[in-house]
């Protein structure tokens, strides 16, 4: 018999998945524990992302598998692609099997090897373990993400271009010096400005150069992805101050894709290396962009802080 919206999972909001009691009064009251929670149909999955160890570890319990598939990963990958520690441990405990290859050969044991617990996991042998490449990517993405820090990013966005001189970005553009804007003044009251989505910071770094805009979304537009990506590749954000982050890669001139950096938002398709990156960089958005172009930054100056300023061509950027 199909569960109604009384002995269903409807009202277990957000932090519903933390509260044991409440889960227990749903599966008391009829509630699936194999299936029926929104867009994300399996309640283990959705404990184990954003629920307490012992709401999983009570759903463990209950479920006809523990390592049931959702979009080609399991509940034990979930949490650990989310950094639920304590969530994985649970799930370990219940028969969770974190060497159960899924997701383009990952196993949420060898994801784990990637994560600041590596230990998280007894590694059944040295050839489970990651590659050179795999280990040194995620060195450089705990480097880059300690160099950058922390900084407010609401309402900024930037395009990271890959082997491409901001001489050689600013030609492609067609921009020229914004010698007369006070930048000063941009800062504070840039919605008086005429154009000021027009206006847009450059700085070389390491790897390439960093198109940067802190009030607007004018560096992420496929208009100027498209034009500086000619034989390279950019990778681009806008953080919404309403919220969300939004943005786009462009390979040779092309749009191509924009990847997101949540566990259920990694296409059960993908790559082995933009699991890992997605993974690497998930609550990283800025550092997920340049290690995405393969910029090496030591600090955040040339986001925060650009080395020259620019009045891009006024245009429609959206297309």
């Amino acid at each position: 018999m199909a569960a109604t919206d009384d002995d269903g999972w409807w009202i277990v909001g957000y932090d519903g998945w933390s509260d044991l009691d409440l889960i227990r009064d749903r599966l008391t009251a009829g509630a699936d524990p194999n299936s029926g929670v929104r867009i994300f149909d399996k309640p283990l999955h959705v404990a184990a992302e954003q629920g307490s160890p012992e709401v999983v570890a009570e759903l463990a319990m209950r479920v006809d598998d523990v390592d049931a598939e959702h979009r080609g990963r399991t509940a034990l990958w979930m949490a650990v692609f989310e950094g639920r520690v304590d969530n994985a441990r649970a799930l370990l405990a219940a028969g969770a099997d974190p060497w159960r290859l899924m997701m383009d050969g990952w196993s949420p044991g060898r994801l784990s090897l990637a994560d600041p617990t590596p230990d998280l996991f007894p590694v059944p042998s040295p050839e489970t373990g990651l590659s050179e490449a795999e280990a040194a990517a995620a060195a450089e993405a705990k480097r880059l993400i300690l160099a950058l820090g922390d900084f407010y990013y609401g309402g900024l966005s930037l395009a990271c271009v890959a082997d491409v001189s901001a001489a050689e970005a600013t030609a492609r553009l067609e921009a020229a010096p914004a010698d007369d804007v006070d930048i000063d003044v941009l800062y504070e009251t840039w919605w008086n400005v005429p154009d000021a989505d027009m206006i847009v910071g450059i700085t070389d770094v390491p790897g390439g150069c960093v198109i940067t805009q802190p009030w607007g979304f004018t560096p992420s537009t496929p208009g100027v992805v498209k034009r500086v990506s000619q034989g390279t590749v950019c990778y681009s954000m806008y953080s919404n101050p309403k919220g969300g982050i939004f943005g786009y890669i462009a390979r040779d001139c092309a749009v191509v894709a924009w990847e997101p950096d949540s566990a259920y938002m990694v296409p059960p398709d993908a790559r082995a290396d933009k699991i890992l990156a997605a993974y690497l960089y998930r609550n990283h958005p800025v550092a997920f962009c340049c290690g995405g172009a393969g910029l090496r930054l030591m600090d955040a100056q040339p986001i925060t802080a650009p080395g020259t300023w620019l009045q891009l061509p006024k245009q429609d950027y959206s297309i």
